[in-house]
């Protein structure tokens, strides 16, 4: 795509990196930050860089969060003893928009993927055993997308915990095979919470 301008090609091309766009919308939107008043060019740009420089992850629970503990693991009102198990920060902005889960969450930061080369190293198990046999966990609730993937991340983490007197479920499967919960309507999403099934039953579906 030829451009007068190479500081407009510069800005096209770093804004096409970005997932679902490409080039005719990057370019789009350049041209439109380029119409708009200097000032919001620049809050936009100290937005993003504040974002990238300061955004934490949780300590606990690995979701984002401004501050060391986040917002969900330092509320009372959230039962601390039932954990929904998710894959992603996504999946816990998914859930928590249905309005139906009051426990807290545990962000895996992926799915164990040997094709992939992640294995359970790579991810946050560690921490979440660790919460289990500190017996502060009553219920596990596994959240993963019903993929080959999901479920063997659900069993390998079921394996670790099952002796330690935890109960274990999964979600409803409200969620076709195959679908991922960020793209899951709220309303199939808290029923899929509302109605989980033990673990062990889920695993005959497999």
């Amino acid at each position: 795509m030829e451009m007068s301008s190479k500081l407009l090609e510069k800005a096209v091309a770093e804004i096409s990196l970005l997932p679902g766009i490409g080039k005719r919308t990057a370019l789009r939107l350049a041209l439109h930050l380029l119409r708009q008043p200097a000032e919001q060019t620049t809050l936009l740009a100290e937005a993003l860089q504040k974002m990238r420089n300061d955004i934490q992850f949780c300590s606990s629970c690995h979701n984002i969060s401004d501050t060391k503990l986040c917002d969900i693991c330092t509320n009372n009102l959230r039962d601390a003893s039932l954990v929904c198990v998710v894959e992603d920060v996504r999946d816990v902005m998914a859930i928590e928009n249905t309005g139906l889960f009051r426990g807290i969450y545990h962000v895996l930061g992926g799915k164990i993927s040997p094709m992939d080369g992640i294995g359970p190293s790579q991810l946050n198990i560690v921490t979440l055993i660790e919460k289990v046999k500190a017996g502060t966990v009553k219920e596990l609730i596994f959240a993963l997308s019903s993929t080959m993937e999901g479920d063997t991340t659900n069993f390998y983490i079921y394996k670790q915990v099952k002796d330690h007197g935890v109960i274990t479920s999964a979600i409803a499967r409200g969620i076709g095979v195959g679908d991922e919960l960020e793209f899951a309507d709220e309303v199939t999403l808290g029923r899929s919470i509302l109605h989980r099934v033990p673990f062990e039953n889920s695993l005959r579906s497999i």
